[in-house]
């Protein structure tokens, strides 16, 4: 298996770019002020992320639409202390880990969904629908192997492999030095191989396996 891990992003920000920031920046700063149209705006941005991320550690699409409302009602009621110097989705994203940790820890059960449950439309007019089907069969053994992690090994390579964000990021949302992200890393990427080659070798046989699909 090849691990690829993406660049760091570099830090500097076209004119678009610095636009955006400000808009976003003017835009948590009326939401701090109670302005709840502006509030409303910042969870249109988030909410798709929040879900991902969410959906990704707990593996049930209602049970990350249920944490996803947790980690905005969290967000709302301490808005006042985020520092805007920072970065909202840093701030965001922890709070849904932390929701996410706490979720996992209450319902040591996991509820699995079957493939064909996963909501993953192939449509007919796709060229290679086999491609298409094997590649949403590793997704699935991959989900059903990340119930060998333990939470933080969980959280980390969540946001690593398949949210894609690079390691400093990561040790800011988990509050974790850099060096100890990438040792939950190690450890989460070692027990997924050994999981998958045991019990999914079929799904993955012959294949050049990137967590982040």
């Amino acid at each position: 298996m090849i691990f690829k891990l993406p660049d760091d992003p570099g830090s500097s920000l076209t004119k678009k770019e610095k636009a955006q920031e400000e808009s976003l920046l003017e835009t948590i700063k009326k939401a701090k002020a109670g302005d709840e149209l502006a509030f409303q705006k910042l969870v249109d941005k988030y909410k798709a992320q929040v879900a991902s991320i969410a959906y990704k550690m707990v593996g049930n699409y209602e049970d990350a639409k249920d944490i996803s409302q947790i980690v905005f009602v969290k967000t709302y009621q301490n808005l006042y202390r985020f520092d805007t110097t920072k970065k909202l989705s840093t701030w965001l994203y922890r709070i849904t880990i932390n929701a996410s940790i706490d979720f996992i820890r209450k319902h040591r059960k996991h509820r699995h969904e079957a493939l064909e449950q996963t909501g993953v439309e192939i449509k007919e007019k796709k060229a290679d629908v086999e491609k298409i089907y094997r590649r949403n069969l590793i997704k699935w053994a991959i989900k059903k192997a990340m119930n060998v992690l333990n939470p933080k090994q969980k959280a980390v390579f969540v946001l690593r492999d398949l949210q894609g964000l690079d390691i400093r990021e990561v040790a800011q949302i988990t509050g974790m030095p850099q060096a100890t992200v990438r040792w939950y890393l190690h450890r989460a990427r070692s027990k997924l191989r050994d999981e998958l080659t045991k019990h999914y070798s079929e799904v993955i046989e012959g294949t050049d396996l990137k967590y982040g699909l």
